[in-house]
């Protein structure tokens, strides 16, 4: 899951912090995900002032083209000090007023804060927290690779796929960055290099990422946030994951190849250490019995939470029922998982409170960007802006194709991706705004919430804002500029597949 925030494991590599590294002068930092949410919350405020406030009509929930009509504010400057002051709380749980139509701390009305998508982030990273600390998954990945490791095309196939999957179900991001230290020396005894392990991993989910069906962290927020169903468009987005999963997987099979038939192909230089590291064998010893449970039970989480999710009436599936679970009991389920698997490991209850309670807190960074996001809206809102700025890219995208609009959706979503690197902030700051265009263009709000999800899951390939690229660059130790001159193809090619899929999901939608 990308949230955006500095890991505590991964240093700072060097040559990587910027053109000037000479002793007592501090590399200029691009600012963190909360400095970034903080800066836009303060600068949509300060919009308040000069943007005209507007409403559209609305019918089921969605705005009704052509009855936009300027309004009169009522809130004064105290008010707009009090929304600024208040925004946060009100994206954790905020209501709104069904006469005024404000968002205020308690009071009645709907909920509109971001408290069920919170607890659901924590969840998460406690069960993921869990599991890493039974030592079952690290076993499990290294079991694999050490069956597989006189087929090398196979495993690297296999483990790109894996990772690919942890992006695709549930946004694996941060947690990849445990499996550095394992992939590295892994992918040099089989005569690789160290880009070879860093990109398995790095281009595996970023690319299941970009590619999100169930994602909670993406299509979860963004369903969220535009209204619909998390399963709604799951058919466009399981095509795009098999292409471009498989994409990665050639490209990466296709460099590694090369460097194996000819070292000095590589776009990396070996390290001292790399020869002692090639002679190590893999730690991979027979998984116990409780490790099998608990990547069964792993496993099994997962995949509960995806068939849960999904809406089998919708897609015509009938002997399945259609549970319609959402964040509350997803969030119910994985504490419960979580609990299960400390146990069944034999953490204690000792050990398995302290698992979940850091866990709980590793998430919460990503927890608290979503909630200052949603604070964003809530001053929008609150301002009587929104439909101002959505009449204006009304205005924009008028007239235009399905096709034309949804590579549109995916090109306006890049320079938010660059600058609100967290996938869920990023989802819940644009979907409000961005899902009800579709409404106008003829197009599903699904293929909305796909183009921004591609083009967060996109950007964050490469962008230096990225912790998890930035951090896993170091742990692997592969400078910055091999890894984008390794990268620069791959994204072309991307770039060039979503774009299609926009197209295509556009007209078929």
């Amino acid at each position: 899951m990308s949230t955006g925030t500095t890991p505590r494991a991964a240093p700072e590599p060097k040559g990587l912090s910027g053109p000037d590294e000479r002793p007592g002068r501090r590399a200029p930092r691009f600012p963190s995900a909360f400095t970034v949410l903080v800066a836009v919350t303060v600068l949509v405020w300060g919009l308040t002032f000069v943007v005209p406030a507007g409403r559209y009509d609305t019918e089921d929930g969605s705005p009704v083209p052509d009855t936009y009509h300027a309004t009169d504010l009522t809130t004064g400057f105290a008010g707009r000090l009090k929304d600024l002051f208040l925004s946060p709380v009100n994206g954790l749980y905020g209501v709104t007023d069904a006469d005024s139509g404000l968002t205020a701390p308690g009071g009645d009305g709907a909920f509109f804060g971001a408290a069920g998508v919170f607890l659901f982030v924590l969840a998460v990273g406690a069960f993921i927290t869990v599991t890493l600390r039974t030592g079952a998954l690290t076993s499990g990945v290294a079991r694999l690779a050490e069956r597989l490791r006189r087929h090398r095309t196979l495993l690297l196939v296999v483990l790109t796929a894996l990772f690919s999957l942890g992006g695709t179900t549930y946004g694996m991001a941060e947690e990849t960055l445990g499996f550095y230290g394992l992939m590295v020396p892994l992918v040099l005894k089989l005569g690789y290099d160290r880009l070879v392990g860093a990109t398995v991993i790095m281009v595996g989910a970023g690319v299941g990422t970009l590619t999100s069906t169930v994602n909670p962290f993406a299509t979860g927020v963004a369903s969220d946030s535009a209204g619909i169903g998390t399963g709604d468009g799951i058919v466009l987005r399981l095509l795009m994951w098999v292409v471009l999963t498989g994409l990665a997987a050639w490209y990466l099979v296709r460099y590694a190849g090369r460097v194996l038939k000819d070292p000095g192909r590589s776009l990396v230089e070996a390290l001292p250490e790399d020869e002692e590291l090639r002679r190590q064998e893999a730690a991979a010893g027979p998984l116990a019995v409780r490790q099998r449970i608990v990547l069964g039970l792993f496993a099994a989480t997962f995949l509960f939470m995806v068939f849960a999710v999904i809406p089998w009436a919708d897609l015509g599936v009938a002997f399945l029922p259609t549970l319609g679970w959402y964040f509350p009991e997803l969030a119910a389920l994985f504490i419960v998982a979580a609990v299960a698997v400390g146990l069944i490991a034999g953490l204690g209850e000792k050990g398995t409170a302290e698992a979940l309670v850091a866990g709980a807190g590793d998430f919460v960074g990503a927890a608290v960007i979503i909630m200052l996001a949603r604070g964003v809206t809530v001053i929008m809102n609150n301002a009587s802006i929104t439909d101002t700025i959505l009449h204006g890219l009304h205005s924009v995208v008028s007239g235009t194709s399905s096709g034309f609009f949804a590579v549109l959706m995916f090109l306006i979503n890049l320079p938010l991706a660059f600058f609100v690197p967290s996938s869920s902030g990023h989802a819940a700051l644009a979907m409000p705004i961005l899902a009800p265009l579709a409404d106008f263009a003829g197009v599903s709000r699904a293929m909305v919430v796909t183009a921004y999800q591609s083009a967060s899951g996109w950007i964050n390939l490469i962008t230096p804002t990225s912790a998890v690229v930035m951090g896993g660059l170091a742990l692997a130790k592969v400078p910055y500029d091999r890894y984008l001159r390794f990268m620069a193809p791959l994204m072309g090619m991307l770039l060039v597949a979503v774009t299609g899929f926009m197209v295509l999901g556009a007209v078929l939608g």
